[in-house]
């Protein structure tokens, strides 16, 4: 290889892509919390999104992600779900939330939710009735997290486990 062409490839290499960092990173918890409230649609998922990577450090923002589980569009209630499961915290309306977005009509929310309500484990067990409705839904995917779910709740054991 030629001493030029091996010094462009290591320096394409090494430099940073022009990729821009994700807009939810490096923001506090208010910060990501008042995204919620945006206009855009993006800008509310984004929110969502980064609260969850905060984990319980973001439950002052859980009034705001109920209310995002109401929104419109699927992904920011995907999202809004997700982030409370990352919290991670059975208080404030959380699982009764959780427990209604299982009835949702797009299957990514309902099993976002079932994955929520798991990894908020044996507090989440008043989402078990909910939880039990869920495990004929017509997406496997669900049923997976609905099973799931159940076993970490401790109600019962993943489908297929022996």
């Amino acid at each position: 290889m030629r001493p030029a062409l091996a010094l462009l490839l290591l320096v394409a290499l090494l430099t940073p892509g022009c990729a821009r960092k994700p807009p939810y990173e490096g923001r506090s918890v208010a910060e990501l919390e008042g995204m919620l409230d945006d206009s855009d649609v993006k800008v509310q998922a984004q929110g969502a999104l980064g609260l969850g990577l905060h984990g319980a450090e973001a439950r002052p923002a859980i009034p705001a992600l109920l209310r995002a589980l109401g929104s419109p569009d699927v992904v920011v209630r995907q999202q809004a779900a997700g982030a409370l499961g990352q919290i991670g915290v059975a208080e404030e309306g959380a699982v009764p939330a959780l427990a209604g977005a299982l009835a949702d009509r797009e299957w990514v929310v309902r099993r976002q939710a079932a994955v929520a309500l798991g990894q908020i484990g044996p507090p989440a067990a008043t989402a078990e009735p909910a939880l039990r409705l869920c495990r004929r839904d017509s997406h496997a995917l669900v049923r997976k997290a609905v099973s799931e779910a159940l076993a970490r709740i401790g109600t019962t054991k993943p489908t297929g486990s022996k």
